[in-house]
């Protein structure tokens, strides 16, 4: 290829400004990639777009070779293309990047970030132009901080990029990012096509819903032909046996790292570069503890860190050098932190430890391995299951933790992913949004915040009655004032929190409650599925009864129950789970094939699993009686677990939801189906009367000042699929009779 020749038959190519076409001529490329030239024309043509491709697929040049081609070609004075990035090690990868795109086409490229240094923004500031890459949190500043400058720094924007957009669907930084964006629109008085990137989404149509709300079916869709990229894959068993002499910590719910498994990872991953991924904090630094001190023990440098949110930038950032120094071999283990798109070169594998969170975060964790073109993506999943005794709970003996595994990776292989829930109605961050658009005018008047906020997006699905009371709740709580002539302004309490750094984010931890019997503080744990008293917990591997909940102090007070030991299945992190894995892991149990990438162990416990499913006559019925409870399994994701379990406690059952089965204990066989028939029999219930029933409903950050009638519609539109659950209902009745 000669310079300023071209990739052979690309029209797209020859749209670019010649200083790209030969930036891409000096990496001696020999063709554009599939995903780059089909977003040429729609990007230059200013539409709104989505980019699907895997990871390290050229997305990122995707967007910004006609971005900084329509940059090149008009004069302006502010920022024209703005990059939103869930992460500030995301923007500083991209930064890098585009400044490596930018230096010779004379387009300056800022980052802003918490982290950033003041002079930095100062020139932004001073002469705001080319291309900013920043967080949501760092956008919601600058609208509270400097408002009436937004017009200086954004007068000329043509571009906005939304970097990993799943990371954003369905949460609330998702929808302050689109209340931000729709925000900053209504400051320019007008549109500015908005450009999604992503490697991974369920559902495609529901992503255009997200980016563009008002008129999502304009959305241009574009996907990355599938290249059929080989993936190797294990699924290792591992049996852990219950010892007597090892007690758990139950002030931290921390127990020992599984030898076998640090044993495996050692020898399979001390040369090299991996990734090793844990569902939660502690496990992550057992097995990091764990495998350093083999390394010692061997005489060897170590070779394995740690990495997750609650690590300090430093040793966070000394993890990531040593994966991208090709010099020594480097295995992080980490959590989610390291799942999107964060630059740490060439990973040989990728390897889970449990369930992961979802089809979604397991196809995004793949994706950081087998990237070098005919490369392999290798996956390794190590899983572990309890060994089985007389009080071993039916729900255990499934060997639920490996099916789920099989399961995710069957829809992984099928590319499904979960798709982004609609419909909600984020009332935390609208009362946010109200705070913070209330700093930018300095007063507004109720009706411009409708016309602002929900009359056509980003929270259109809050009524104009269930934003008067939100009003009416914000300033029962002093958040804000009403001045003589009607408008709003900022209460005292209100101006306190808004002038706290901690205001610019969307969101807060998990809630979490301390789990207590009389005086002593067993834990904390998060509270993601409806507890109600009367109702047990798992908890350090031990069951409980819920004898009382304190919302304000966010306990719960319990006490030890007597019906055996506790299941051992609670769930797999932090996320809900799909109805579609629930569906798919029946499947895994009703069918006989046994996937190839199991080893000896998986493939025995995954035929114990089955044996138990038929032995406990589960291919034909949805209850089971044990001990003295009914145990019922639905096979549905929590949202519909969490409708069905508060569907039966107006009843006077006692419920604990136990991973994929609904502990119910006070009724027999009969009495159960009696209750079950008068319930079909009544309609199905509506969510937010459900709702009532859950008294822990506060779960997200400014849910502390609305109304109780606004709390229950916010629950019911986020944790509560009654239409599923109905049919569950049905299903399970009409194998009573």
């Amino acid at each position: 290829m000669t310079e300023n020749s071209g990739p052979s038959s690309s029209s797209g190519f020859e749209r670019l400004h010649p200083a790209i076409q030969n930036w891409i001529w000096r990496q001696r490329w020999e063709e554009l990639r599939d995903i780059q030239e089909q977003a040429i024309g729609p990007i230059l043509e200013g539409e709104d777009v989505i980019i699907a491709a895997p990871t390290a697929s050229g997305k990122t040049e995707a967007a910004f070779f006609p971005i900084c081609t329509s940059l090149k070609e008009t004069d302006a004075s502010t920022v024209q293309a703005l990059m939103v990035s869930p992460l500030k090690a995301l923007i500083n990868d991209q930064y890098d990047r585009l400044q490596y795109l930018c230096q010779e086409l004379d387009i300056p490229v800022h980052r802003w970030h918490g982290d950033v240094p003041e002079g930095e923004k100062k020139r932004l500031r001073e002469q705001p132009g080319g291309i900013l890459i920043i967080t949501p949190e760092s956008l919601e500043a600058m609208f509270v901080n400097r408002g009436t400058q937004l017009p200086r720094y954004f007068a000329d924007l043509r571009y906005v990029v939304v970097d990993e957009l799943h990371a954003f669907i369905g949460a609330e930084r998702g929808k302050q990012l689109q209340s931000l964006l729709w925000r900053l629109e209504c400051v320019l008085k007008r549109r500015v096509p908005r450009i999604g990137l992503s490697a991974t989404l369920g559902d495609m149509s529901l992503a255009a819903q997200f980016l563009r709300p008002s008129c999502y079916e304009q959305v241009r869709l574009l996907e990355a032909e599938q290249g059929g990229q080989e993936v190797k894959l294990v699924l290792k068993g591992y049996l852990t046996v219950d010892d007597a002499d090892v007690e758990d910590d139950v002030e931290t719910g921390w127990t020992a790292a599984d030898p076998e498994i640090t044993a495996y990872l050692y020898d399979r991953l001390r040369s090299g570069k991996h990734l090793v991924f844990a569902n939660a904090r502690n496990t992550v630094e057992l097995y990091a503890d764990a495998l350093r001190l083999m390394c010692e023990q061997r005489r060897v440098p170590n070779a394995f860190f740690p990495h997750h949110g609650n690590l300090s930038k430093d040793i966070r950032d000394e993890a990531e050098t040593r994966l991208k120094d090709p010099s020594i071999p480097a295995t992080a283990v980490c959590t989610s932190t390291l799942e999107l798109g964060i630059d740490v070169g060439h990973m040989q594998s990728v390897c889970q430890i449990g369930v992961p969170p979802s089809v979604a975060s397991l196809r995004q964790r793949m994706g950081r391995s087998g990237r070098r073109k005919g490369e392999a993506a290798v996956l390794r999943f190590l899983v572990e299951e309890r060994q089985i005794g007389k009080d071993t709970w039916p729900q255990d003996c499934l060997r639920p933790q490996l099916v789920q595994s099989v399961a995710m990776i069957s829809l992984l292989l099928s590319r499904w992913c979960e798709p982004p829930r609609a419909g909600m109605l984020h009332l935390s961050t609208l009362v946010q949004q109200i705070l913070s658009a209330i700093a930018e005018f300095g007063a507004v008047r109720a009706e411009d915040l409708w016309r602002l906020l929900c009359a056509t997006e980003p929270f259109a699905e809050v009524s104009k009655q269930q934003l008067v009371e939100a009003l009416r709740s914000m300033g029962n709580e002093d958040l804000i004032t009403q001045c003589d002539d009607g408008s709003l302004m900022l209460g005292g309490k209100g101006e306190r929190i808004v002038n706290h750094y901690a205001f610019y984010a969307a969101f807060a931890t998990a809630e979490e409650f301390r789990i207590m019997v009389g005086s002593r503080t067993l834990g904390t744990m998060p509270v993601l599925v409806s507890v109600t008293e009367e109702q047990y917990i798992i908890f350090a591997g031990r069951r409980w009864r819920v004898v009382a909940i304190d919302t304000e102090r966010k306990v719960l007070e319990v006490e030890a129950a007597a019906a055996g030991r506790a299941p051992l299945f609670v769930g797999c992190g932090q996320a809900l789970v799909d109805d579609r894995v629930r569906e798919e892991m029946l499947g895994v149990y009703l069918g006989s094939d046994v996937p190839a990438y199991l080893d000896a162990r998986a493939v025995e416990l995954l035929g114990e699993g089955r044996t138990w499913f038929r032995q406990y006559g589960l291919d034909k019925r949805r209850a089971l009686p044990y001990g003295d409870s009914l145990i019922l399994f639905p096979w549905v994701g929590d949202r519909a677990m969490n409708a069905l379990a508060l569907m039966l406690v107006p009843a006077g059952l006692q419920v604990a939801q136990d991973g994929v089965a609904i502990s119910v204990r006070g009724a027999s066989l009969e009495e159960l189906g009696k209750c079950l028939r008068q319930a079909l029999a009544s309609g199905p219930p509506d969510p937010a009367d459900l709702a009532k029933v859950c008294p822990i409903k506060k779960l997200e950050k400014y849910h502390w000042c609305l109304s109780d009638a606004l709390l229950d519609s916010d629950y019911a539109r986020s944790m509560i699929d009654v239409e599923r659950a109905w049919s569950a209902l049905a299903d399970i009745a009409s194998g009573l009779r």
